[in-house]
């Protein structure tokens, strides 16, 4: 007989079906593991490398240095300098508010705000302190025993404006970006601002830069050099001036505009208040306005001259005839006109001289609505002068089916039109000029970065001209009519001695916004005038 003895310590039997499950999991696993070395080394090769190439390198822009701005005889008016900008690391500081407290004692900045700033920032690996700072604010950050790696300067362009406020409506600036802002640096920016460059740097593990790939770089083309039309030492005298009149008589705003007749070219443009492109920090509101193109107002007497010639043109009138101004009242239609003096006869020439209301409207009796309204467009009103200034407004002329009786008598005073000072100038230039219309430039020639010569600079602005009127025509009205208005008119305070000089007067009454109507006591005053008589050279526009 035998027996069987059971051990205690042996294993149980494990069914050959859960071995087969484990070995077909255990190929299973390395199946798909395999199917995806095989998916990454052959059909995604190509976007993983490229995805490393992009872990390991950075495109950096390599910016343009803007070009120049200079007056027509080569002085700089604005230009670039490099400066440094202060940036901290975020990610990397591990105690803000100690950081925040030294770099705000170096700059001048709050404290608590710039720890505010870091805080919000922790997970970032760049952030602007402070921009374009001086050298020796940045040898005190550098001595400041920041902690290493938490910050640095990169080098970046800065505008500077050599001679402070002067043409700064004209000039414009540049903001913290280095975008044009206003005048010349807007309009031009395109030209100014340069195309920037780029390149490849390579980093490691620890984003550091290793390399730089030249041989994928794109050089940066700076920008061209502006050459303007505008004369910084006739700009300068007539800031001055204009100074001068604002401190006398303390006017809401100011401005000037001055025009070489032959060219149509603008010497020098002004508008006050005016502020500093080098420190645009707490600069009035109205300052920014540019007066010569923004600004409309009703010209008042200083648009007479054109009505004249018109009615000139149009043979309704003879340079010798006498108009009766009805001694100071005129009814016409619902309304009656009055001079400020009781005037019977008077010349054409004198009309002007004496500035008469009454013998305008007889004019415009003469010329009818119709004719008014063209000769209104034909000097170039109701629309831009195209004068290279960004925010130029084409002032107030109402559609021709909106006229009516009022319209005939005060369209020849100056009055229910509403123009720029820019447009004044340039339609009195076109008097001067022998009754052809320009376009007032400003931008004179665009010069390459490589100093080529001015003289060869390929750049020749548009010109818009036409004839409004015969050059026999304008002659008369410039240096009979008008030339009396400054000898024995309203105008004798521009006598020069040693120069026949011409100009008109011009004072128009401001609408009370209150009541709607003309207000006794608010007006824009204006005054054209230039020399010589018998050959203009020059247009002043006040």
């Amino acid at each position: 007989m035998s027996t069987d003895v059971v051990r205690p310590d042996a294993a149980p039997a494990v069914p050959a079906w859960r071995s087969r499950a484990l070995v077909v999991a255990f190929l299973a696993g390395w199946l798909v593991l395999a199917g995806r070395l095989v998916q990454l080394q052959v059909w995604s090769r190509d976007d993983l490398s490229d995805r490393v190439a992009r872990q390991q390198s950075l495109t950096e822009t390599i910016p343009a240095r803007p070009g120049d701005v200079v007056d027509r005889h080569g002085r700089v008016l604005a230009t670039t300098v490099t400066a440094r900008s202060l940036f901290v690391v975020p990610s990397r500081i591990e105690d803000p508010t100690a950081v925040a407290e030294k770099l705000a004692g170096l700059l001048d900045l709050d404290a608590d705000a710039l720890a505010r700033r870091i805080e919000t920032n922790a997970d970032k690996h760049f952030l602007w302190v402070r921009r374009r700072i001086d050298e020796e604010t940045a040898d005190r950050v550098r001595k400041a025993e920041l902690p290493p790696r938490t910050w640095g300067f990169r080098e970046e362009f800065q505008r500077r404006y050599p001679h402070g406020r002067l043409a700064c409506h004209v000039l414009g600036l540049r903001d913290v970006d280095g975008v044009g802002r206003g005048g010349v640096e807007q309009s031009q920016d395109a030209v100014l601002r340069g195309t920037d460059g780029r390149r490849t740097l390579v980093r490691d593990a620890r984003g550091r830069v290793i390399d730089v790939r030249d041989h994928v770089a794109s050089r940066a083309v700076p920008g061209r050099t502006v050459v303007l039309t505008i004369d910084s030492v006739v700009q300068d005298f007539t800031e001055e001036r204009l100074e001068e009149l604002v401190e006398e008589w303390r006017p809401l705003s100011a401005c000037a505009v001055v025009v070489d007749v032959p060219t149509c070219e603008l010497l020098a443009v002004v508008s006050m208040p005016d502020f500093d492109p080098d420190d645009p920090r707490n600069v009035a509101p109205t300052a920014w306005k540019n007066t010569t193109v923004a600004s409309v107002f009703e010209p008042g007497s200083t648009f007479k001259p054109f009505l004249v010639a018109r009615a000139l043109e149009a043979g309704l009138v003879e340079r010798d005839e006498l108009i009766h101004c009805e001694n100071g009242a005129y009814r016409m239609g619902p309304r009656v006109l009055h001079d400020h003096h009781r005037y019977g006869h008077l010349s054409l020439a004198d009309v002007l001289v004496k500035s008469s209301n009454i013998g305008m409207a007889k004019l415009g009796e003469r010329l009818g609505n119709p004719a008014l309204f063209d000769a209104v467009t034909a000097f170039g009103f109701g629309r831009r002068t195209g004068v290279e200034l960004p925010g130029e407004v084409h002032g107030l002329l109402r559609p021709l089916s909106k006229w009516d009786v009022y319209s005939t008598g005060s369209i020849p005073m100056g009055q229910e039109i509403g123009v720029t000072p820019m447009q004044l100038a340039a339609a009195h230039a076109a008097l001067a000029h022998g009754g052809v219309l320009r376009h007032p430039r400003l931008v004179k020639q665009i010069v390459d970065a490589d100093d080529a010569p001015l003289a060869e600079a390929p750049y020749e602005p548009p010109v818009v001209s036409s004839e409004v009127v015969s050059s026999d025509v304008a002659d008369w009205v410039v240096g009979v009519a008008m030339r009396a208005v400054v000898e024995r008119g309203t105008g004798k305070r521009a006598r020069i001695e040693g120069y026949d000089v011409f100009g008109k007067t011009g004072t128009a009454q401001k609408v009370d916004p209150e009541t709607g109507r003309y207000s006794s006591t608010r007006h824009v005053c204006n005054f054209v005038c230039g020399a010589p008589a018998d050959a203009p050279r020059v247009i002043v526009l006040v």
